[in-house]
């Protein structure tokens, strides 16, 4: 035993003894410098280029390295200098004198003297086993130029072994892989995994968000133990999910080449790399190998009044259906974000009346403490006749692209204070179910104030008798879409209160399908069926569209086939309507449903052969590789011909995430007075009313009425102008996303995507008692800028691109009801005016004396006007609609 163990110590021992003699990392002769060219060029172009090439500059130079210390009992610790001289700047492709922006110029007039001679003092760095433990440099030199050092720095740090590993360096505390063979290590840097002090931020939704996708590999060569060549490239590409046209790139490489060695200096006896660095040079320190934050300022730039005023006109309501409105949001969001609350408060102040309301919209979409602080000060709640510009604050708090706590705190704090208007309190607590939505979206679900208006929504509907507030929580419940919501919506779809149940049913269809209970499903199943009580029509057809899009199962489609012929004869041909729109469309009911029409009991002539003026259709509005847009037409009668409910909706798809992007549904109840109509079985007692409701971007907004109870209808009746009446209308930031790359050259990019829209949605309702006609209508306007912008900034020079996507556009649903005869004639029309497209690409390259080279190009094309497709049964009413019109 004693003969093994022994055995087993000397082997121990030998391991040992080899390992430490074999390299880690890179290792350095003493007594000799080693003489390198360098070489960094960044460019910046689209992400599948352009002939007239890439935007960008490549700076040169020499560097001498040489061995200053190593540790004495680990050949593998040792303390380099490196000493860069002769740098060069250039453009990063040819360019004639008149495009070269570098013409005439030399390095000194470039950087100036402070910097060109802070960049060719020498620099230290201290590795231990091929990783660097420490940078060391001059804390009073410019943090551009220590992030160029540390870009070079970054090129001696290697392994020799294949593994993966977890290093800092100048990009931040990155995964790095290694690939050792023969004398060539490959390293890959996983850069999703960099974590720096630099973060930004962007858009909730996935549909309107930024794609980024990035790579870096470095290839060294060695000799003797060390570096003979490192290259290194490194890409970055960026794309709006929604139009991947918009996108751009930046390609980032190194090259680090030995062109020879010669006799150096010897190493210095010394206790540790610190103590040798202070012996040299006592200002020299460790200055860290993380880059630094550089405070870029902008001397030419104009304030942000002086910016106002030059953007005024175009952000005038007459101006708001041109693609101009939005662009000029989007670079005044970008100067608030820049701006103090004072500065905020001075632009607020000096808007005219007509243009506020937008100034609004800019500083609340900016989300930085300075907007939010002047918005509260510059606004006063108490006051009823400024609703119109605090609701536009509080909409642009619920479309907010990256909203924080205090967003939130501020209308709770706002919520529990004395409001004038009750219209702007309800707005305010159904915001504050979307901002926890997008809150808990990002892991904020335990943050104090997110819990405690989880707590009061989830209470709210049950703390109060009065319906408008009991609907408030209810509708603030269903844009928080939080999962303990889902009981509380199924006890309120069974509630006598129509609106509740609505409400309640409609909400629970927002939700994934695996959250829906078998409890859930018995419950609408149970009212759709009517097992208990009699229920009002919009709220059996609500509870149909919730069995049908929770994958339902064999018998639950069979027992809606077996309903129809026995319901109300406008609901039965609504629901006929949507099961053959189902098959049509391929929805993911369509399979089941298939096969439960192979009975003949559930599938006859008799069952499908309903007539009514109910329908139901679904349609592509656009296809691409981007994005598919999908929009539904809902409509549903009462045997009256009066419209019981109309409900439109448009969805866009990318990448398997979905984005509800509008949806208004129109509400009538009550009216069969007006004509001497018999009302439907179960709305014998309802009370004239009609309304509006809609869910713009997955965010529902305050429900509008047009007229509640028999005196406001005659009122409206005889005071009706045929003008819409306007639902939502502003400026909405959609896509946001900004972010600082940091490259492992040292330098920076900094880019920004931002997209945004100038909506207007109006609708109304019309009936006239002579003609025996209703119309009803959804008007919606728009103008929609895409911007990104990808800058390299040194201070003393930069490059850039701008990429931008621009249009305008126009869409009308209008339904025009005959009901002077049975079966009365209903046509449906959907209509997309003629709309321009245009793209632009902008380069720049300048210097901070000014000089500056831009090159820009634009493609613009007309999209033909057309109207949307429904079935062949709507045309043949529209037709028969039209002639007896004329």
């Amino acid at each position: 035993m004693f003969t093994i163990a022994v055995f087993l110590l000397c082997a121990a021992s030998c391991v040992a003894t080899s390992a430490a003699g074999a390299a880690v990392g890179p290792q350095l002769n003493n007594n000799q410098l080693y003489k390198f060219s360098y070489s960094t060029e960044v460019l910046v172009d689209r992400a599948k280029g352009s002939k007239e090439g890439s935007a960008g500059y490549k700076i040169s130079s020499d560097v001498d390295v040489n061995l200053v210390w190593r540790d004495p009992s680990n050949k593998d610790e040792q303390l380099i200098q490196l000493k860069i001289s002769n740098v060069r700047a250039d453009p990063v492709s040819h360019r004639s004198e008149k495009k070269n922006v570098l013409h005439g110029t030399t390095t000194e007039s470039l950087l100036g003297k402070t910097r060109l001679a802070a960049l060719t003092k020498p620099f230290f760095v201290h590795l231990r086993n091929g990783k660097v433990k420490a940078f060391y440099s001059y804390w009073a030199e410019p943090a551009i130029i220590k992030n160029l050092k540390r870009g070079v720095s970054s090129l001696l740090q290697l392994q020799l072994k294949t593994g993966k590993v977890i290093e800092n360096d100048v990009s931040g505390r990155c995964t790095v892989a290694y690939k050792a063979e023969n004398n060539q290590v490959t390293r890959t840097k996983f850069l999703e995994s960099c974590t720096s002090a630099e973060t930004g931020f962007t858009t909730h939704s996935q549909v309107l968000g930024v794609t980024r996708k990035s790579s870096s590999i470095t290839v060294f060569t060695l000799e003797d133990g060390f570096i003979r060549s490192a290259v290194s490239e490194e890409r970055h590409s960026l794309a709006v999910n929604a139009h991947r046209s918009s996108a751009a790139k930046v390609v980032s490489r190194q090259s680090f080449a030995l062109v020879g060695t010669e006799a150096g200096p010897l190493e210095i006896a010394g206790k540790d790399a610190a103590v040798v660095v202070k012996s040299i040079d006592a200002k020299i320190a460790a200055v860290g190998i993380k880059a630094e934050k550089i405070m870029a300022q902008c001397k030419t730039c104009p304030s942000l009044f002086e910016h106002w005023q030059s953007l005024q006109k175009k952000l005038e309501p007459e101006s708001l259906s041109k693609a101009t409105a939005p662009r000029s949001f989007l670079a005044l969001i970008q100067s608030i974000r820049k701006a103090t609350k004072n500065d905020i408060l001075q632009v607020l102040k000096s808007a005219s009346k007509t243009s506020i309301p937008q100034v609004v919209d800019a500083v609340t979409s900016a989300q930085t403490t300075a907007s939010l602080d002047a918005m509260l000060e510059f606004l006063n709640f108490t006051d009823a006749k400024g609703m119109v510009l605090q609701e536009r604050f509080v909409y642009a708090c619920g479309f907010a692209s990256h909203p924080n706590e205090r967003m939130l705190q501020t209308l709770l704090d706002i919520s529990k204070s004395r409001i004038g208007s009750p219209d702007i309190k309800e707005s305010v607590v159904i915001i504050m179910g979307a901002l926890v939505h997008k809150l808990c979206q990002k892991g904020g679900c335990n943050l104090p104030t997110v819990v405690e208006v989880k707590k009061m929504i989830l209470e709210g509907p049950d703390s109060t008798q009065e319906e408008s507030e009991v609907q408030m929580f209810l509708l603030a419940l269903k844009n928080s879409l939080l999962p303990e919501a889902i009981p509380i919506f199924t006890k309120y779809t069974e509630s006598e209160v129509g609106a509740y149940s609505t409400i309640a049913l409609t909400s629970l269809q927002r939700y994934d399908v695996s959250l829906m209970t078998d409890e859930v499903k018995k419950t609408v199943n149970r009212i759709y069926h009517q097992n208990r009580r009699i229920y009002e029509k919009n709220v059996r057809a609500a509870a149909a569209d919730v069995i049908l899009s929770s994958k339902p199962s064999y018998m639950e489609i069979k027992n809606l086939l077996l309903s129809i012929g026995h319901l109300p004869r406008e609901m039965n041909k609504y629901m006929l309507s949507k099961i053959q729109d189902i098959l049509r469309f391929h929805m993911p009911a369509s399979k089941v449903l298939r096969q439960v029409m192979r009975d003949m009991i559930s599938h006859n002539y008799d069952r499908f052969s309903k007539f009514g003026s109910s329908s139901a259709y679904s349609g592509f509005m656009a296809q691409s590789v981007d994005v598919t847009s999908t929009y539904s037409l809902d409509i549903l009668y009462s045997g009256s011909g009066i419209l019981r409910r109309s409900n439109m909706n448009i969805y866009g798809a990318s990448k398997g995430a979905v984005l509800h992007g509008l949806q208004v549904a129109i509400e009538a109840q009550g009216l069969e007075s007006l004509i001497a109509a018999t009302p439907d079985e179960g709305e014998g007692d309802l009370d004239s009313f009609a309304g509006m409701s809609a869910l713009l971007f997955d965010v529902q907004l305050r429900p509008v009425t047009f007229f509640k109870g028999y005196s406001d209808l005659m009122s409206k009746m005889f005071s009706m102008t045929g003008e819409p009446m306007n639902v939502v209308k502003g400026l909405i930031l959609l896509t946001d996303h900004s972010e600082v790359i940091q490259l492992q050259s040292g330098l920076k990019a900094s880019a920004e995507f931002q997209g945004g829209l100038a909506i207007d949605i109006s609708g109304g309702m019309e009936i006239s008692l002579w003609y025996r006609e209703s119309k009803t209508s959804v008007n919606n306007r728009g103008a929609l800028v895409i911007s990104g912008n990808v800058t390299v900034d040194m201070d003393f020079m930069s490059a850039g691109l701008e990429v931008s996507f621009e249009t305008e556009a126009s869409l009308d649903f209008i339904t025009t009801v005959q009901f002077s005869e049975y079966p009365f004639l209903v046509c449906m029309q959907m209509d997309k005016a003629t709309f321009p497209i245009s793209n632009y690409l902008k380069k720049h390259e300048s210097l901070s004396t000014g000089k500056s080279v831009v090159t820009q190009k634009s493609k613009k094309l007309l999209v033909p006007g057309s109207e949307f497709p429904l079935h062949q049964e709507n045309s043949n009413m529209c037709k028969k609609v039209f002639d007896s019109s004329w």
